[in-house]
């Protein structure tokens, strides 16, 4: 069988990275005097490389993260109460693999959605569906849902994201539908997947905000226990930018 065949069949098989890896050797001579099994094992690696090149951009473009946030930019300002050793374990996923969540507040500008889009983006390169909403539209949307009949359709949207990112909690009073649709995406994820809620408001007003207070019980019932916790200080970064 011809070189050229091979290369059709790797490409009707959607062997993209194996081809490409192939067609490298194919016009490196140092690669030709290599092996077979190391030949192949070249190859294989390339394969696997671009399944997981293909499958992060996947992640990235269904999570629709705010900003482009990457990992090895966070800054550990001085003044930003932002511990690297907690940080780095973050980045791990760990926590996700244990169904934890977390919860990051801070005033305007200290970075929270970047640092939020940071971990997702880390999820994704773990191989994990993620999901970005800033929460008074996500819940706008779901009240929608509620009217048009798409409110399964959403709930099981959201349920396939291993972490879910909750934006701008606190910025937009919420009703009687917005805390039961909120507590109701919290406990389909308990046990099961992971939600981090980043605002402007300190943890310690949730309840009060929430308004219900056997709603806030049950909400924060679902998240406190469980989740890590920043508290971003500092100047703004915005403001440091300019």
């Amino acid at each position: 069988m011809t070189y050229s065949s091979n290369a059709s069949r790797l490409q009707d098989l959607g062997l993209h990275g194996f081809l490409a890896a192939l067609e490298r050797q194919q016009i490196s001579p140092p690669s030709l005097e290599l092996c077979f099994d190391d030949r192949l094992a070249a190859m294989i690696d390339a394969e696997v490389a671009d399944r997981e090149a293909k499958r992060f951009k996947r992640y990235l473009d269904a999570a629709k993260f705010k900003v482009a946030a990457y990992p090895e930019h966070i800054r550990f300002l001085p003044d930003r109460n932002l511990d690297r050793a907690m940080t780095a374990d973050i980045l791990t996923c760990g926590w996700i693999a244990k169904n934890l969540n977390g919860i990051i507040t801070g005033a305007s500008g200290t970075g929270k959605t970047w640092l939020a889009c940071a971990f997702g983006i880390e999820a994704a390169r773990h191989g994990l569906p993620v999901l970005y909403h800033r929460t008074s539209l996500l819940l706008e949307t779901l009240s929608t849902a509620h009217l048009d009949g798409s409110i399964k359709r959403e709930r099981a949207r959201l349920a396939k994201a291993r972490l879910l990112i909750l934006d701008d909690f606190g910025l937009a009073k919420l009703n009687s539908r917005g805390v039961q649709d909120l507590l109701e995406i919290l406990d389909a994820r308990v046990g099961r997947s992971s939600t981090i809620i980043a605002g402007q408001m300190p943890f310690e007003s949730w309840h009060d905000f929430i308004g219900d207070p056997a709603m806030a019980d049950a909400i924060l019932d679902r998240v406190a226990h469980s989740s890590f916790r920043l508290c971003l200080t500092g100047e703004s970064l915005r403001r440091m930018k300019a």
